[in-house]
């Protein structure tokens, strides 16, 4: 690991915002670091409003969308509501079709099969509108590279909508409306929308029209939170807002499908963490392992029996999905050994038999052992399937776009992407991508790095001070849970190993007569550094640990020099 410790704030604006907030000046300079000067600033992000969200029709043809939308509910037209396999798209789909339902009753949905249809708008997907007399389709997270399939569309009379988030290429698709405030020509004030942020901005400019208030689309937001947490895009600005109201809804007033799903899971306050790793890996399992569409239609279930039995299946499915996860593992690292004869800036493996389904999973696995960007295919009907990952500060989309004279098709983000190729393609494609990242990645990307926000004394960690910390929430990215240093702190001599394997590092650590309790995950190699009475160094999160009805306070340690 590589610890880097956050520059020092400015001394007089520390200061001064700590005066104004009367908070710790750790906690302003928290707050400095993340932008926040004022105490006007400091309100809106502690206190997130409805007043922040933008105005929908800022975003480049907005007004056009809604003006096709209503011509089509007016007309009676068969409207399709289409969407990735992901939770991003899936969640998309139920926003969307579940409003549109409220104004028309000629609203279906279309999620593309994984496996037959692949990523993205597919002409499979067109035909069927055609054979079902559909004449508008909206296309949500996914759609902005779509160029010859929107033609092929509007060639059968069929218009499309597109609400994308992903970076568009050259040429902007001819359809009657291209929302995305990645556009070069959109000015919309925010450009980290994940794709149901972006239809819930339409339908929030749908409801304008309609006389209803932005409190009437609370019941929405549940949804968009969901996919922020898991298209892990920046909880900055808009985005903050949303995703703060969409876990009160979660947490207070959830769907029926929400309820059902969480239903095992013993926690009161549901957290953007817990959504990553509770609700999030069963929405998608379901276009991992069977089809989205199963994820769709338990989103959108108001009946809590029929609910059940859907989250049962997608139970059934996330279980499925975790075996092939942990036998793919092994074996993609098994290849990996096998080819470690010469020194490499990238992670590429293949095997035709592996499941398109969770190699994107896999790929993030990779990166936890061997942290380079990675690549993992499998064979997708007569060409080969890519999930893409990266190293944080390490653009793989252009790296990809660097090696395009190979790939047949791709698209994505910054830190993951898909793309397909054909198969005598991959060794060229593998070299070439090989050579891209070894030129023009920073060598000191390859090693992980623990961003430090500031160094802390155990005498400063209190219960006010985690109630503030606290409201620092939701976190991710753009706004990380703050990671303190402390030095010179010795182990009480209780610490063990703890876990599976004996894994985990359990211990209290004390400095100044002062000790406090730690857990540390995978953090088992280190029992020997903190024994025998040695000094060493902690880089942790402040969290709570609740045991015997007890909560008190806890280092969540990150790492142990």
């Amino acid at each position: 690991m590589r610890w880097t410790l956050k520059p020092k704030t400015d001394t007089t604006i520390t200061n001064n915002l700590a005066k104004e907030l009367n908070v710790d000046t750790i906690i302003a300079s928290l707050l400095v670091q993340r932008g926040i000067e004022t105490y006007d600033e400091a309100k809106r992000f502690f206190r997130p409003s409805l007043e922040d969200l933008h105005d929908p029709f800022l975003m480049k043809d907005m007004d056009k969308a809604v003006s096709r939308i209503g011509e089509a509910i007016s007309d009676q037209e068969n409207i399709m509501v289409y969407g990735d396999y992901d939770v991003d798209g899936t969640t998309s789909v139920a926003l969307m079709s579940s409003y549109l339902e409220t104004i028309s009753s000629q609203v279906t949905t279309y999620i593309p099969d994984r496996y037959a249809e692949g990523y993205g708008v597919s002409y499979q997907g067109i035909d069927y509108a055609s054979d079902n007399d559909i004449s508008l389709i909206i296309a949500l997270d996914c759609g902005i590279k779509a160029i010859e399939k929107v033609a092929y569309a509007k060639s059968k009379g069929i218009d499309f909508i597109i609400c994308d988030h992903h970076r568009p290429g050259t040429t902007i698709p001819a359809a009657a409306a291209v929302l995305d405030p990645k556009r070069e020509d959109c000015e919309y004030p925010y450009k980290e929308l994940c794709g149901c942020g972006v239809g819930f901005k339409l339908i929030q400019a749908i409801a304008f029209g309609q006389g209803q208030s932005i409190e009437d689309l609370l019941l929405y937001l549940d949804l968009v939170a969901t996919a922020i947490a898991a298209d892990i895009v920046p909880i900055t600005g808009e985005n903050r807002a949303l995703a703060y109201f969409g876990l009160t809804v979660i947490n207070q007033n959830p769907r029926t499908g929400f309820k059902a799903m969480l239903s095992q899971v013993k926690k009161e306050v549901l957290t953007i963490t817990d959504v990553v790793f509770t609700l999030a890996p069963r929405i998608n399992a379901a276009g991992r392992m069977k089809h989205g569409l199963h994820a769709v239609n338990l989103l959108k279930e108001e009946d809590p029996e029929i609910a059940m039995q859907y989250a049962s299946e997608i139970e059934t499915y996330n279980s499925d999905r975790k075996d092939a996860d942990k036998s793919i593992t092994e074996e993609a690292l098994e290849q990996i050994i096998q080819n470690t004869e010469e020194e490499r800036f990238t992670t590429v493996v293949y095997d035709e038999n592996w499941h398109k389904g969770v190699i994107g999973i896999v790929a993030s696995r990779l990166i936890e052992t061997y942290y380079r960007p990675t690549l993992v295919f499998t064979k997708s009907g007569d060409k080969l399937a890519a999930s893409a990952r990266s190293v944080k500060g390490f653009d793989v989309y252009n790296a990809l776009d660097a090696c395009s004279e190979h790939i047949e098709q791709f698209g994505g983000h910054k830190y993951a992407a898909g793309l397909t190729l054909r198969e005598e393609q991959y060794e060229g494609f593998k070299q070439k991508f090989e050579q891209v990242v070894s030129t023009t990645i920073d060598k000191k990307l390859l090693t992980p790095e623990i961003l430090i926000d500031g160094i802390m004394e155990f005498d400063q960690i209190s219960p006010k001070f985690f109630r503030i910390l606290k409201q620092f929430a939701p976190f991710g990215p753009g706004n990380m849970t703050p990671v303190f240093m402390t030095e010179n702190v010795k182990d009480t001599g209780y610490a063990k190993c703890v876990g599976a394997d004996e894994k985990h590092l359990k211990c209290k650590v004390q400095k100044n007569g002062l000790a406090i309790g730690a857990i540390g995950f995978n953090l088992g190699p280190k029992y020997n550094t903190i024994t025998e009475s040695q000094k060493f160094k902690v880089a942790y999160t402040i969290d709570e640990n609740e045991w015997n009805g007890t909560v008190s306070l806890q280092l969540k340690l990150k790492d142990i020099i």
